[in-house]
């Protein structure tokens, strides 16, 4: 009986166990082993292919839309007409997704796409991760403070290895975003060829398809992320926004040259996070957690925090204790054991200080804010980052000539 109490008991919630993370796919099902295995298919050297489901073309497109999970498009099948039919044929006629990688989130997603590598090897570890160098957080979406790309994100992008192998490469992307470092170390490689709407980079990533016999092209949409932050994944702004892109997916699809495969993805989905004081912990008004943390980066959902010098083991267990419950808190060296930023055994040693003493990923509907610090993603009604399948499922939707 005693133990049945306790479970019950609302000042002592169990914390969850590490083990129940579902843990990204990496090497099989994760959005660093899409571009190896479509360029594999190509016949670039250096590339197997670890999605084995997908069949190879001459000629592939990959449509990134920003924030459009799984789940997101099955739960609105009449907005999304054209996707819905696709989702059965995902993942090479599995009818199942693949997932972001940890933490859900634009630049680290993005970076895995493009490198075809996990975090813990490419470095992008989170939206705001610290710099060793400095000792300073390092937002990684806007790249602010500035520090030089290159040592930050070493290695090769997947584009610029097609493109030296002779394959017609190709981004067609927002003109704002073809000078920015994110770029530069995750998506450069081949032609840069800014559009300002939808409808114009559908039309020229078609083009830019039949430009050789074997072509790699990659495309972009991120105004539906937009929408479910400020808005909520259930808006009307977020489903006008999701009607768009269904369109816009039709588009393309409807003027893919011969031996093309078109794939649908996304970098994460997003969970709308209530506003009240359960589901929102505010960092900046919380004394106990902020005990012996030097840094908090990261975002709401998917926490990198960093500890003074000496005080991580107290910060775990703090962190456990009062989170415990409704976030996965683990160690540094937990999170990487367990295969959070790749597979066990493989972070670059440059990485390791990027990742927090303590990670903390959220399991329920809620969030870390920092209302002082963080006031502008604190508002966000839509938030991602962590592993729950909400926020961790995408699609790979194929549409083939």
């Amino acid at each position: 009986m005693a133990s049945s109490a306790a479970q019950y008991w609302p000042d002592e919630p169990e914390p969850l166990d590490l083990a129940s993370a579902p843990v990204p796919a990496y090497g099989t099902g994760s959005l660093a082993d899409l571009l190896p295995t479509l360029v594999a298919g190509q016949g670039v050297p250096g590339f197997t292919a670890a999605i084995p489901e997908l069949t190879p073309a001459d000629r592939n497109c990959v449509f990134l839309v920003d924030g459009m999970g799984w789940e997101q498009i099955k739960a609105h099948p009449d907005e999304a007409p054209y996707l819905t039919s696709l989702l059965a044929g995902s993942r090479g006629g599995t009818g199942r997704p693949i997932t972001a990688g940890f933490p859900a989130t634009t630049a680290t997603s993005l970076a895995s796409v493009g490198t075809g590598l996990p975090p813990a090897r490419h470095g992008l570890p989170g939206y705001a991760v610290r710099n060793p160098a400095t000792g300073e957080l390092m937002n990684q979406l806007r790249w602010h403070p500035w520090t030089p790309p290159k040592p930050w994100q070493p290695y090769p992008t997947v584009f610029q290895l097609a493109d030296k192998a002779g394959v017609a490469t190709a981004q067609v992307s927002s003109p704002a975003f073809q000078t920015t470092p994110l770029t530069k170390v995750a998506l450069s490689g081949g032609t840069f060829l800014g559009r300002m709407t939808g409808e114009e980079r559908m039309d020229l990533a078609a083009e830019r398809l039949a430009a050789g016999d074997r072509s790699l092209v990659y495309t972009y949409y991120s105004e539906l992320d937009g929408a479910g932050h400020r808005h909520g994944v259930n808006s009307d702004a977020w489903r006008g926004q999701l009607m768009y892109v269904d369109r816009l997916v039709q588009r393309l699809a409807e003027q893919l040259p011969p031996r093309t495969a078109l794939y649908v993805t996304a970098d994460h989905g997003m969970v709308d996070v209530p506003f009240d004081e359960d589901s929102r912990i505010d960092y900046d008004e919380d004394w106990e957690l902020g005990a012996g943390v030097a840094l908090l980066g990261g975002e709401g959902r998917a926490r990198h925090v960093y500890a003074v010098p000496g005080a991580a083991a107290d910060v775990l267990t703090v962190w456990r204790e009062v989170l415990g419950d409704r976030f996965w808190i683990a160690s540094r060296e937990e999170a990487l054991e367990l295969g959070w930023f790749g597979a066990p055994g493989e972070c670059d040693e440059r990485v390791l200080g990027r990742i927090g003493d303590v990670v903390a990923a959220a399991q329920a509907d809620v969030a870390i804010t920092a209302s002082r610090n963080e006031p502008n993603e604190s508002a966000l009604v839509g938030m991602h980052g962590s592993m729950t399948p909400a926020e961790q499922l995408v699609p790979l939707l194929e549409v083939r000539s």
